[in-house]
């Protein structure tokens, strides 16, 4: 049986040591968080994050703005962010409303403050191996293998997934740690082929259950992005965990896994913020 990679108890020591260095600082960091229009499940999130917020010591402050809200509306408060000096982050959660461009937003935000690591600027800071905010995901996933011993250097990495947020990023930061990489996506050829050639497979496209036991090396590690629910409401991941555990050497639970972790790593990133901000 697999090791189950604890992304819920990591988080909670990534999170006391956040806290632990918060407390040197001059001030408290200070974190934004713009929500806008009804978006349940993004309700949940910044609920989530004020409470780590909470948990870290952090100032938080949220902007719950309508529906109807314009662009030029939200970006005329990112732009006061920017300016505020008790704000060291700022968050604006996706997806937006339709008829808000989502890349005028995030490039709106000051990549001093961009703690998502979303920014063009971090994202190439990222590319040529310079210091700028990581994605919070897989700069978590980065963590976890770190924490439980897994090391990328000389193994064959597939990440499945080619988001700006979680795949391009995290093949970047394995690709930094010496692994060999391939990224897979929706028109990938021999998909199950490839990733059983997988040493550390990371499965980031959001289709239930997709990577099954077949595709999966035996002792491979998994890692498991996806937060999708099956037929019951249950939460569940991309990967068949039932049947991977069994033969994974490692794997993250959905939930209980990565999603913790990317939560953890918005208070590093904030905290890192507040730091430069102060020297």
């Amino acid at each position: 049986m697999a090791t189950i990679i604890d992304g819920k108890a990591l988080a909670a020591k990534v999170k006391e040591n956040v806290k632990k260095e918060a407390e040197s600082l001059a001030r408290r960091p200070g974190l934004a968080v713009i929500l806008v229009g009804n978006n349940p499940a993004s309700r949940v999130y910044v609920t989530s994050k004020e409470k780590d917020c909470a948990e870290c010591g952090f100032l938080s402050e949220e902007y719950a703005l309508p529906e109807e809200t314009t662009q030029e509306e939200l970006i005329s408060l990112i732009r006061e962010l920017n300016g505020r000096a008790d704000i060291d982050g700022i968050l604006c959660q996706l997806p937006l409303p339709d008829g808000i461009d989502e890349e005028a937003v995030l490039m709106a935000i000051s990549p001093e403050k961009d703690v998502d690591g979303f920014h063009p600027m971090n994202m190439g800071a990222l590319l040529v191996g310079k210091e700028g905010f990581l994605p919070c995901t897989p700069y978590g996933i980065m963590e976890m293998l770190e924490e439980y011993g897994i090391d990328p250097k000389g193994k064959r990495c597939v990440v499945i997934g080619r988001s700006n947020i979680v795949g391009k990023p995290m093949a970047l930061l394995l690709l930094q740690k010496h692994g060999t990489v391939t990224i897979c996506h929706s028109r990938t050829q021999n998909l199950a082929e490839i990733c059983r050639q997988a040493d550390i497979l990371v499965a980031a496209v959001g289709k239930l259950h997709m990577v099954t036991a077949d595709m999966i090396k035996p002792g491979a590690v998994v890692i498991d992005v996806a937060m999708n629910r099956n037929e019951a409401g249950k939460l569940c991941g991309d990967v068949d965990y039932a049947e991977a555990e069994k033969i994974a050497s490692a794997i993250t639970p959905v939930p209980g896994g990565v999603g913790p972790m990317t939560r953890a790593m918005l208070m590093k990133n904030t905290l890192l913020a507040a730091q430069k901000h102060q020297a």
